[in-house]
């Protein structure tokens, strides 16, 4: 972290080190326990996916066409459950 005083940087190396902790809670540091990612080595297809689904959101804001049902199941319990912490800060 000597080498740099770019914070883009200086993050990715802090995320790679301490992980990225709980995003939606309170937990600072340590890694996520995702099924199937890895928020470091899967940077690039995360990102991708996060832009599908950001066009998919704007076409369907509340996932109510019938291709995006199931996605609608699968969600709404998530959010439901973690909605509480994003409204601490």
């Amino acid at each position: 972290m000597v080498d740099t005083n770019d914070g883009f940087q200086i993050s990715e190396v802090d995320l790679k080190l301490r992980g990225p902790g709980d995003m939606m809670g309170t937990k600072q540091s340590g890694m996520l326990d995702f099924k199937i990612a890895d928020l470091v080595t899967d940077n690039k297809i995360l990102h991708f996916a996060r832009k599908e689904a950001e066009l998919l959101l704007q076409d369907d804001e509340n996932l109510e066409k019938a291709g995006n049902i199931n996605i609608a199941r699968a969600y709404r319990p998530y959010a439901r459950e973690r909605m509480g912490w994003s409204r601490i800060s």
